[in-house]
C-alpha cells in the first residue's frame, strides 16, 4: 500500500469545487482498521487554504443552487439515491473496514442512507410558503420559504453514511449548499455518498467535504461569516463548544448529541420478546448507537426472567470482524471506546454488580488485535455506578429493578439525556401515561425500531436540538421571509 495514493481511500481526498484533491500541503492522517490495528488508509489533513476554498466555492454553489427549480433538485436527489443502492457492497466494504461494522448492518445503513436522499428528494417539492388576507384591499401579504444559506456539517464515526446523508440530503432539498466535515475514524463513506451526488451530477460547490483535526476545521467553519447553519452529530461535550462558536456569529444549529436510553420493562410486558429485543438491539453496531438502549430497568416480577433471557442472547451473538458474513457484533471502532468499555464495567462491579455475559475479550478470537469485548451484561446494577449516569456507547447493559411506576420514570428521567426511551407493556394506559412522562424526543413501545427517513430524529435536555428526518428535518434549512405589498 502507498500512502501517496491514500489506500483504502484511492480516488478520494478533500472534495473542492467539485474535484477530489489531496491537501494543500500534502499533509494526512492514518486509518487504523479496528479488527487488525492496521493503517488501512490516509485521509487528507485539510489546511487554511483548503478551507477557504471550500467557503468560496460553497458562496459559488449556494448562488447557483437557490435558483435551481425544486423539480432539478429532486430529480438529482433521486439519482443519488439509486446510485448509493447501486453500489451498496463497495461503500459497505469500506465501511466495515473503516469501523468494524459488520457487512449485513452496513448494508443496511446504506439503505437508510439512500432513503435520505428518496425523502428529502419530496420534500424540496413540498416547501409551502403563505399567504394572508390583509385588513385593507390594497395590501398583500406573504411569507416565502428561503434557503438558510451555506451549512457546515459535522457527522460521528458510528454511521458514516447515514449522518452526513441526514444532513446533506436536506440541505440540498432546501436549496443550501453544504460543506461537510466527516469523522476522521470512517470518513470513506461520506466520499463514497458525495460522489454519488457528484455523478448523479450535483453542479460543483454545492456540497463540499473537507476532512483532517476536528478542532481547526470546526473552529474555521463555524467562525466564518459565510457560514449561516451548523449540524452536529456528536457527543455533548463537542455540542457545549460548537454551540458556543455558533453563538459568536448568532447562527442557527441543529444538534444531535449524546444519549442515555432507559428501557423499561413493566410488570404486564411481554418478558421473552422484552429481553429477546432488547438484547439485539443493544449490541447492533456493538452498542456504539446514540439511541441505543442503554439502561435497563425491569419490573421486580420479571427481573429474573429478563436477566437470564437477555444473557442467553448476548451469549449467542457471534463476536468477529465485520467482513465476515457471519459476525452478528464487530469490534468497537477504536481503543479509546474498548478502555472506556472496560473502566465501565469494572467500576459496577466495584459497586457490587453481577456479570452475567461477557466482560472480556471472546475467547475463540486468534491473537490479541483488535477492538473486541463480548457483548456484556451486568445485573443489579446500583444507581451509584458511573455507566448508569455517563453514556456507555459500548457492548456493555446494565440491568437494574423496579417496583412502581412512579419508581421507574424517575430512573428513567434520572439523567441529563434525552435522546431516545424505551417502553414493554400491555397496557395501553400504562405506555400513553409512560411515553408522556418520559422526558425524551423519541419514545419506543415495544419496539426498537425508531429511525426512518420519513420520521424526525432528535432529542430534548443535554441530548440536542432541532431533529432531523422527516417533514420536520428540512425546517432548520429554510427562513421565513414575510413581504408586505401596498398595491
Amino acid at each position: 500500500m502507498k500512502r501517496d495514493d491514500f489506500g483504502l481511500y484511492r480516488g478520494y481526498g478533500l472534495y473542492l469545487d467539485g474535484q477530489w484533491r489531496p491537501a494543500a500541503d500534502g499533509g494526512v492522517r492514518e486509518v487504523i482498521d479496528p479488527a487488525s490495528e492496521e493503517v488501512v488508509g490516509w485521509i487528507p489533513a485539510a489546511t487554511a487554504a483548503d478551507l477557504a476554498t471550500a467557503l468560496a466555492s460553497a458562496q459559488r454553489g449556494l448562488a447557483l443552487w437557490r435558483q435551481t427549480s425544486p423539480w432539478e433538485r429532486a430529480k438529482l436527489l433521486h439519482r443519488t439515491a439509486d446510485l448509493v443502492r447501486a453500489r451498496v457492497d463497495a461503500i459497505a466494504t469500506m465501511m466495515s473496514t473503516e469501523t468494524g461494522k459488520p457487512l449485513a448492518q452496513a448494508k443496511g445503513e446504506l439503505s437508510d442512507a439512500a432513503d435520505q436522499f428518496d425523502w428529502y428528494a419530496g420534500e424540496t417539492q413540498r416547501i409551502y410558503g403563505q399567504s394572508f388576507q390583509a385588513r385593507v384591499p390594497e395590501v398583500r401579504m406573504q411569507v416565502r420559504m428561503e434557503p438558510v444559506g451555506v451549512v457546515a456539517a459535522f457527522s460521528a464515526w458510528n454511521f458514516p453514511a447515514l449522518l452526513p446523508s441526514r444532513k446533506i440530503a436536506a440541505a440540498l432539498g432546501a436549496g443550501c449548499s453544504i460543506i461537510v466535515k466527516p469523522a476522521s475514524d470512517a470518513a470513506g463513506s461520506a466520499m463514497a455518498i458525495v460522489q454519488a451526488l457528484h455523478d448523479a451530477g450535483v453542479p460543483a460547490g454545492v456540497v463540499g467535504l473537507v476532512t483532517g483535526d476536528s478542532s481547526f476545521i470546526s473552529e474555521t467553519l463555524v467562525r466564518s461569516p459565510v457560514v449561516a447553519k451548523v449540524s452536529l452529530t456528536g457527543s455533548t461535550g463537542v455540542g457545549r463548544r460548537m454551540l458556543q462558536l455558533a453563538a459568536e456569529g448568532i447562527k442557527r444549529v441543529t444538534m444531535e448529541l449524546g444519549g442515555h436510553a432507559p428501557v423499561l420493562v413493566f410488570e404486564d410486558a411481554d418478558v421473552e420478546l422484552a429481553a429477546e429485543q432488547s438484547a439485539r438491539f443493544k449490541y447492533r453496531n456493538c452498542g456504539q448507537v446514540c439511541a441505543s438502549p442503554s439502561r435497563f430497568y425491569v419490573h421486580d416480577s420479571l427481573y429474573t426472567r429478563f436477566c437470564e433471557r437477555f444473557a442467553e442472547v448476548a451469549g449467542s451473538l457471534k463476536v468477529g470482524p465485520g467482513l465476515d458474513p457471519s459476525t452478528d457484533v464487530g469490534p468497537m471502532a477504536n481503543r479509546r471506546g474498548l478502555d472506556n468499555a472496560h473502566k465501565l464495567i469494572d467500576d459496577a462491579l466495584a459497586q457490587g454488580a453481577r456479570l452475567i455475559a461477557g466482560g472480556r475479550r471472546p475467547a475463540q478470537l486468534a491473537g490479541d488485535k483488535g477492538y473486541y469485548l463480548a457483548p456484556t451484561a451486568l445485573a443489579d446494577v446500583p444507581a451509584g455506578a458511573l455507566i448508569m449516569r455517563h453514556e456507555p456507547f459500548g457492548p456493555v447493559a446494565p440491568i437494574a429493578r423496579f417496583g412502581s411506576f412512579d419508581e421507574a420514570i424517575a430512573l428513567a428521567n434520572s439523567t441529563p439525556y434525552g435522546l431516545a426511551s424505551y417502553l414493554f407493556s400491555r397496557s395501553l394506559k400504562t405506555v400513553t401515561l409512560a411515553s408522556e412522562a418520559i422526558e425524551a424526543g423519541m419514545v419506543g413501545v415495544n419496539d426498537f425500531a425508531i429511525a426512518a427517513a420519513e420520521l424526525p430524529f432528535g432529542g430534548v435536555k443535554e441530548s440536542g436540538m432541532g431533529r432531523e428526518g422527516g417533514a420536520f428535518g428540512i425546517r432548520d434549512y429554510l427562513e421565513p421571509k414575510y413581504i408586505r405589498t401596498r398595491l
